[in-house]
């Protein structure tokens, strides 16, 4: 076509233009609110990937990158970890997913949702989480409602306090002992606590319980559970998640024990810690704790 017929073409009139681009912050949106609702939970990802099916619905034209990181326990980092594992280009959206695209997407949702029952358990589950967040209510309503899980138990070189029961509490040990431990690579992780005594989670008994098919849980702090990740990677790491950020500050305020130097510098811990979540294989939000519990249950269980 020549420069003068180019020029003779009739320009888009500007109603049509203004209503494109109506029409395109329309469809904006209609994806921020898909997310919104998925993020929330007020529809699931299973029920998004059905109307993906309708050519030009909202969830049509979410991109896979955007519908993966709905999900409260994926990142961005181990969204495209998961979208490379089912071998979807990061510029595809869920309406134009092929049907072994679909498929593997759809089992691998129903998996994250607990609608498949995994026959393996892993040998142990980490609980960890913000300062504040109610790690030990969760493990302490788990001992009280369902006596099959078991609960780690550590060794520390501290005396026992009065009412404690060594194998029931703690694992009282002195410092020779724990050294050893130490050296035989015993412990899967430990830690010196005010720069006195040395706590440490036991890995033969956790091993035991795990033969005898026994779920067991240990509650511990964020480095922790890094720990336990690098000496046992089979094991699964639950984050505890709070609400929201302003519910975790009432709940550190709310409990009184601390000054307000002391609740400023847990707080910005806190943050730190929040930052970490992507790095657990799940993440429980503590809204209440029954719910939250009977959650961390279904994963110790194989479920979910």
């Amino acid at each position: 076509m020549s420069t003068t017929q180019e020029m003779a073409q009739p320009a888009m009139p500007e109603v049509d233009r203004l209503a494109a681009n109506r029409a395109a912050i329309a469809a904006r949106q209609a994806r921020a609110e898909l997310k919104r609702r998925l993020r929330s939970g007020e529809i699931s990802p299973l029920k998004a990937l059905e109307q993906s099916l309708i050519p030009g619905s909202p969830a049509a034209t979410l991109r896979i990158t955007d519908f993966l990181l709905s999900f409260p326990a994926i990142g961005s980092v181990k969204a495209e970890r998961v979208r490379e594992d089912l071998g979807i280009s990061e510029r595809k959206r869920l309406g134009g997913l092929g049907k072994l695209q679909r498929e593997k997407l759809e089992s691998f949702v129903r998996e994250r949702l607990g609608t498949v029952v995994s026959d393996s358990r892993p040998p142990l589950t980490v609980l960890a989480g913000p300062t504040a967040v109610g790690k030990g209510t969760v493990a302490a309503y788990i001992r009280e409602h369902f006596p099959d899980v078991r609960l780690s138990v550590s060794a520390t070189t501290r005396a026992p306090r009065p009412g404690e029961e060594n194998g029931k509490h703690y694992f009282f040990v002195d410092d020779e002992g724990f050294d050893r431990m130490l050296a035989s690579d015993e412990l899967l992780e430990w830690a010196t606590v005010h720069n006195k005594y040395r706590y440490g989670t036991p890995r033969g008994p956790v091993l035991e319980a795990a033969e005898r098919g026994e779920p067991v849980l240990l509650e511990i702090d964020l480095q922790g559970a890094r720990q336990v990740r690098a000496s046992m990677p089979e094991a699964r790491l639950v984050f505890l998640a709070p609400p929201s950020w302003d519910e975790l500050v009432n709940r550190l305020v709310g409990r009184g024990t601390e000054d307000q130097e002391e609740r400023t510098r847990r707080l910005e811990t806190a943050r730190v810690e929040l930052a970490a979540a992507e790095e657990f294989d799940e993440i429980i939000v503590n809204d209440e704790v029954p719910r939250a519990a009977a959650r961390l249950v279904e994963l110790m269980r194989g479920r979910g």
